[in-house]
């Protein structure tokens, strides 16, 4: 009787999983993913080709096979059973599936709904986000059961609460902080996501959410930072940084508060990125005495940043990142609106952006950059995260993005994948779950056809160009399949189904994607 009623549970999680138009099949009572190359995610180099045996939700066996060039030993292949499912992956590579630690559930100025944002994830390999804070704990918490239960197309979620979200009343005293925090707990959050505060309130927060044995992030924004930056957070327990800003003001020498102008308006989008762009070069310089000390320190206290360096990179290139060809099969027109030049919408800063701003970004990007590569070196952990639905980022392919410019920042190509893998299972606290392809863990993983050591740009929905050997120009790669707790998506058929949003969306409206003042 027990044995049946386990059948027609899994039984009934597989019909769910394999609807919406055959996006997705599974999970398996066993699946084998065949002469693939594995990237396990550890740092470790690839080594293949390799059979990887999956049961339900968890990876079972992994067999070399063989060697490159040389025909499959098939003595050696783990043998399939009776209704388990294969995958030809000869050729192939296999990868964890990457965890996105800054992914926001899209958003409704944004007029992005959790579907959308869902499917863009997965079709790039997405399998498991931190939701930074959003349109609330109990939204986020139910989107997180219902993808729990294979319920709907989504990835694993860990939801984050803006501190003091949801309260009916001010958070103005060290009791109504604790209170707040227990309440978050209470409600199902996974951590809290700050923006800073007092710093009496700050201590009391983040010593009950510690007691309780939750994660939290901290975006220092400015209106808080110049009493309580970075180094104070990592002292007082904060478990992640997001972005930078509480960084350089950490690493001041000459002064304690950023060299605003005097007609500065933090409620001016402009004046807010375009000062930001002039603060690391106001921060002590690169391996000076206290550069180094407050780096060691935040290792020492196992303190974890989150660049999101690809949010920020219209700041540096407006023009790239307007123009990115994804826009236009894939962005939505209220979030095309929502990305144009505004002195309401958060981030669309472009009033009259210009050469020298983006002469400004890019040295701060070359002294933010020398400071995350070296806090990598000497063992600190960073993690991917993209930051999506702002300033020209789409969900997906900006977290694509935050690979190659973590590789600019001075990363190895594997250790951009640690980054994007088993560094964010660390940070989340879920390292034995996920994060490396290893015998017990959960089976998320991502299948491609090329190589994304030679060459990142092939994980983006849209491929990356090849002229082949017989002269003719190609689109090679975008991810093949996304597994996901033993799940398979087709990510090319969740990136047609997007498009078929964007399409409906822009017919109803009559809408042709233009470039702002056009």
């Amino acid at each position: 009787m027990r044995y049946l009623k386990i059948l027609l549970i899994f039984s009934f999680f597989n019909l769910i999983a394999q609807s919406e138009n055959s996006l997705a099949e599974g999970p398996f009572s066993q699946l084998i993913i065949r002469g693939a190359t594995l990237i396990n995610g550890n740092g470790a180099p690839p080594i293949g080709p390799v059979d990887i045996v999956i049961e339900n939700d968890k990876i079972t066996d992994i067999e070399v096979v063989g060697s490159p060039g040389v025909e499959i030993d098939e003595s050696k292949r783990p043998k399939l059973n009776q209704g388990g499912k294969e995958i030809n992956a000869l050729g192939m590579y296999v990868l964890p599936g990457f965890i996105d630690m800054h992914g926001h559930i899209g958003g409704e100025d944004q007029g992005a709904d959790w579907d959308y944002v869902f499917k863009l994830w997965l079709a790039h390999g997405i399998t498991t986000i931190r939701e930074p804070s959003g349109r609330g704990v109990k939204y986020a918490v139910d989107l997180k059961k219902r993808s729990a239960k294979n319920e709907i197309i989504a990835p694993r979620i860990f939801a984050y609460t803006k501190f003091g979200q949801g309260s009916k009343k001010s958070i103005t005293n060290t009791n109504l902080a604790r209170e707040w925090v227990r309440e978050n707990a209470k409600n199902g959050a996974d951590g809290i996501k700050f923006f800073g505060a007092e710093p009496e309130i700050m201590k009391a927060a983040l010593n009950e959410n510690k007691k309780l044995g939750l994660r939290s992030a901290c975006h220092h924004a400015q209106l808080r930072v110049a009493r309580w930056n970075a180094l104070n957070s990592a002292r007082a327990g904060l478990t992640s940084m997001e972005h930078w800003y509480g960084l350089p003001e950490a690493l001041f020498t000459d002064r304690t508060i950023q060299n605003y102008s005097p007609d500065f308006n933090y409620q001016n989008e402009q004046d807010r990125f375009g000062e930001a762009g002039k603060l690391w070069k106001q921060a002590a310089k690169p391996y000076s005495d206290h550069w180094n000390n407050v780096m060691n320190e935040m290792i020492s206290l196992d303190f974890t940043i989150v660049p999101t360096f690809n949010i920020y990179e219209a700041s540096r290139d407006l023009h790239r990142a307007r123009r990115a060809e994804w826009h236009d099969d894939y962005t939505l027109p209220s979030l095309w609106r929502f990305y144009q030049p505004s002195k309401i919408s958060h981030g669309s800063y472009w009033h009259f952006w210009g050469t020298e701003e983006e002469v400004a970004w890019k040295e701060n990007y070359r002294l933010w950059m020398t400071f995350i590569n070296e806090y990598k070196n000497r063992g600190g952990r960073v993690c991917t995260g993209s930051d999506s639905g702002f300033i020209f980022q789409l969900y997906g392919f900006a977290y694509i993005r935050e690979m190659e410019l973590l590789r600019e920042a001075g990363f190895h190509p594997l250790e951009v994948i640690r980054s994007a893998t088993l560094n964010g299972a660390e940070a989340l606290g879920i390292d034995h779950l996920t994060g490396s392809i290893e015998i017990g863990k959960s089976a998320d993983l991502v299948i491609i056809e090329e190589n994304p050591l030679k060459n990142f740009k092939v994980l983006y929905g849209t491929g990356a160009i090849k002229l082949t050997n017989e002269n003719k120009v190609v689109r090679v790669g975008g991810v093949k399949n996304t597994i996901r707790q033993g799940v398979i998506y087709d990510s090319k058929k969740l990136l047609k189904e997007v498009k078929k949003m964007v399409d409906e969306a822009k017919k109803s409206e009559g809408f042709i994607l233009k470039q702002p003042g056009k």
